[in-house]
């Protein structure tokens, strides 16, 4: 007897149908699990045998086979329990198979028959829909896949409830949606004193999702001020949801099946690995660039990250997508990301007061801050020196517009943007623009033409460098309400490369 039943394996956000075949043959009894399986997936064969016995349902004394196809797939994960069992379930003739082969199932096993929760249920939930086949996942783990609704989705509480429901003596109720997760009460930049600069900045690179280097000396509010960015940027769209909890639920970080509106905001330490700021390990999973997916990425005390790690970040900052490659699989994750980053001027962090300042003194900030090359500090499109605060500047009462004013300018900039990209695939925001486009949507008029050429010729601007710029003054003029790139739109995108211009 053959049964047929399905599942996924997982490659980067992509969930790829896995066909589970099971067959039972004559000969010394023995079961074995064929089709590349991980020592997870290997291990399977004890959780279903356990399972099964608890149920009172013995295995016959026969060969019994469960290839998982295609064989030239590596299987890694736990979740490939659930879909073992029906197959057996199925083969048995204990459930109908035509229905089992119509399921797609992912989930663990307990050893009392149990289902435990598993990670990627919403991109299982994706493939599912595309194919049109019908979800079957731990209880869990349903208010998660229910997001997806093209997809038929049944949450089960343990291996007896799905056989009771595929025999239908006990139908089980589709999932509803997880809550929309509330965001926590975002930090007002009003709380900031002075910096006005670098809030204008803030503004600036969310407007646009630019990315920004702040440098200045310890407690002059670098961690302050990014702590507080989430606070003035738009929520995000359902498609955009979508996207970022799919690398979420993989990472194993929706809680509840909830999902959030709020971006993402990611703070690795300096201490931090390749694999965990890019991605990879032994699952080659998701890395932080990643997980800030629509988001933002706060790197503090930038230089002291290790450099190996510091190039990574070039060639995703650009194309915003990674590609984690191992000798057995080629991942690839989305990673449209705002970088933030913030950096003291030299390792004492004195480098500007010469009463506090050590005695290798300007040469200390020069190699401090010669840690970032060339080509990745190219890659900012602002940068702003962070002065220190005074303390009768702190004695002074709180200044400045709300962060809610300030978001609500940078929510009408977005949506200015969005509907100037509408048809773009690759474009949602100023940072996304090159080429022809870039052209066509910044071109400045005759005065601002003429203020960058000068401006590229004394600063050595690079391509790369010269195109920022226009995408900065791009999002100004979006702050401004201006249709075109005018003169002080330039000035004011050029103001912000003028500290540590080393262009590549």
């Amino acid at each position: 007897m053959t049964a047929i039943t399905y599942t996924v394996a997982f490659e980067g956000v992509e969930a790829r149908l896995v066909e589970v075949q099971c067959a039972f043959s004559p000969g010394i009894p023995a079961f074995f699990i064929v089709g590349l399986p991980d020592k997870a997936v290997s291990e399977a064969r004890e959780r279903v045998r356990a399972a099964l016995s608890g149920m009172a349902i013995a295995l016959p004394a026969k060969r019994i086979t469960i290839n998982l196809s295609p064989a030239d797939l590596p299987k890694e994960g736990s979740h490939f329990d659930l879909p073992i069992a029906l197959a057996l379930l199925a083969a048995l003739d204990i459930i109908p198979a035509d229905e089992v082969e119509r399921t797609v199932a992912l989930g663990e096993l307990s050893l009392g028959g149990g289902l435990v929760p598993v990670t990627g249920a919403l991109p299982a939930a994706m493939t599912a829909a595309e194919e049109g086949r019908m979800l079957l996942c731990p209880q869990s783990s349903g208010a998660e896949a229910a997001w997806v609704g093209a997809a038929e989705v049944i949450a089960a509480p343990s291996l007896t409830a799905v056989i009771r429901h595929f025999n239908g003596t006990q139908i089980l109720t589709p999932p509803e949606p997880g809550e929309v997760a509330a965001a926590a009460a975002p930090r007002d930049l009003r709380d900031v004193r002075g910096q006005e600069r670098a809030k204008r900045a803030l503004e600036i690179a969310a407007a646009g999702r630019h990315h920004l280097m702040m440098v200045g000396p310890p407690g002059s509010g670098k961690s302050m001020l990014a702590a507080r960015i989430p606070g003035i940027l738009p929520p995000l769209t359902p498609a955009e949801a979508l996207e970022t909890s799919m690398i979420h639920s993989l990472a194993g970080l929706l809680d509840e099946g909830g999902i959030s509106r709020a971006r993402p905001f990611r703070e690795p330490h300096h201490t931090a690995s390749m694999a965990a700021i890019v991605g990879g390990g032994r699952q080659a999973g998701p890395g932080e660039i990643s997980l800030a997916h629509n988001g933002v990425l706060f790197m503090d005390e930038f230089p002291e990250f290790p450099r190996l790690v510091l190039e990574t970040l070039r060639q995703p900052i650009e194309t915003g997508e990674v590609v984690v490659a191992r000798a057995n699989a080629h991942v690839r994750y989305p990673c449209r990301f705002m970088l933030v980053a913030a950096a003291n001027p030299c390792r004492c962090g004195h480098l500007t007061d010469a009463d506090r300042a050590c005695s290798r003194a300007p040469g200390c900030g020069e190699d401090y801050l010669g840690r970032i090359s060339g080509p990745l500090m190219d890659r900012f499109d602002l940068r702003i020196e962070v002065p220190a605060v005074t303390l009768a500047d702190l004695d002074l009462p709180a200044a400045g517009e709300e962060s809610a004013t300030i978001a609500a300018r940078v929510a009408r900039a977005r949506a200015v943007q969005a509907a100037r990209y509408a048809d773009q695939p690759r474009a949602r925001v100023n940072a996304d623009v090159e080429g022809r486009l870039l052209d066509a949507v910044a071109t400045p008029d005759a005065g601002g033409r003429a203020m960058l050429s000068r401006a590229a010729d004394r600063m050595g601007l690079s391509a790369r460098g010269y195109h920022r710029v226009l995408r900065v003054a791009r999002t100004i003029a979006d702050l401004d309400g201006s249709d075109a790139v005018r003169q002080p739109h330039v000035a004011e995108a050029l103001s912000y490369r003028l500290v540590l211009a080393k262009e590549a």
